[in-house]
């Protein structure tokens, strides 16, 4: 299998408004600035970026190639209408817009007790978590009044690149397009009451993603952990991890087709701490960056 060089890929927004003509002209129906009644509604705008500088913080790591969208036929991740600065091939500055979640996922998935020989020891679990609760770099996680104890996961996130079904190790690493840094938020209290997870894991804002896509890179041992307000906690690494990518891809694709910019969260081996608002959390992927996030109380 031929590996993709190694580069970046980010969702992001122009800071400078658009002519209300370059905006997307379709929204899917979960889209909050839908207006049913309009025909078209519109959508703000979304481009794909791409950079292949080694060092993300030098000149050139800041400096980005506008490309089309890495998920053909992915409506929800089409680009906007070209325009003047924005056409494919067109360089524009970091400072130039703002990071989106990598992706506009149709599902989201993460993996239950995937730490070490324990997990791996039980049956492999999967959870669905809302794509509504998909946020970027820098947006708030909110926390509703009276939700208990609620800890940030850092979690090494797969970006699926095409359809796939019914994968085999020998041919799963072919729907990855690249990885992220997801972080899977989690209502402890909520968890041991929904035994589904759902309102545990799927709260608005509780799936914070980004802040790039990073192609080429081999998952199989790389630091994970969260900084919380300027502290770092104890990190560990995906080799830490039971079930490994190609396995969790090989085991989801058995009984569920993923779509392109599906996101699949592969588990949290690391140390965590309870979050109230006004605090900051980062989570850290080797090999990626970092994402941050502060917390807020929901309103």
């Amino acid at each position: 299998m031929t590996t993709p060089p190694a580069q970046r890929i980010a969702r992001v927004r122009p800071r400078t408004p658009a002519p209300s003509s370059s905006a997307r002209s379709w929204a899917p129906d979960w889209a909050p600035d839908s207006n049913p009644n309009s025909g078209t509604a519109q959508l703000p705008e979304q481009f794909f970026v791409a950079n292949g500088a080694a060092d993300f913080a030098s000149p050139a790591g800041r400096t980005w190639t506008v490309v089309e969208s890495p998920f053909p036929g992915s409506r929800a991740n089409a680009a906007s209408n070209h325009r003047q600065g924005w056409e494919p091939g067109a360089e524009v500055s970091e400072d130039s817009f703002t990071f989106l979640a990598p992706s506009v996922p149709a599902n989201v998935l993460g993996m239950a007790h995937n730490t070490g020989q324990a997990g791996r020891d039980l049956p492999a679990q999967a959870f669905h978590k809302a794509a509504t609760s998909v946020i970027g770099p820098g947006e708030a996680i909110e926390l509703p009044a009276g939700i208990g104890l609620v800890e940030p996961e850092a979690e090494l996130a797969v970006v699926v690149g095409r359809t796939a079904k019914n994968l085999t190790l020998d041919n799963a690493r072919t729907a990855v397009l690249g990885y992220t840094i997801g972080n899977d938020v989690t209502a402890r209290r909520l968890q041991k009451s929904d035994e589904l997870w759902l309102s545990a894991k799927s709260q608005d804002t509780f799936t914070p993603a980004g802040p790039w896509i990073v192609t080429g890179l081999d998952p199989a041992d790389l630091p994970v952990g969260v900084v919380h307000n300027g502290t770092e906690l104890a990190a560990a690494s995906t080799a830490d991890l039971g079930w490994k990518v190609d396995e969790v891809l090989v085991y989801l694709t058995s009984f569920m087709t993923l779509h392109p910019g599906d996101l699949v969260l592969t588990g949290f081996p690391a140390a965590s701490a309870g979050i109230r608002p006004g605090d900051t959390v980062t989570c850290r992927v080797g090999g990626i960056g970092e994402l941050s996030n502060p917390v807020a109380a929901a309103g």
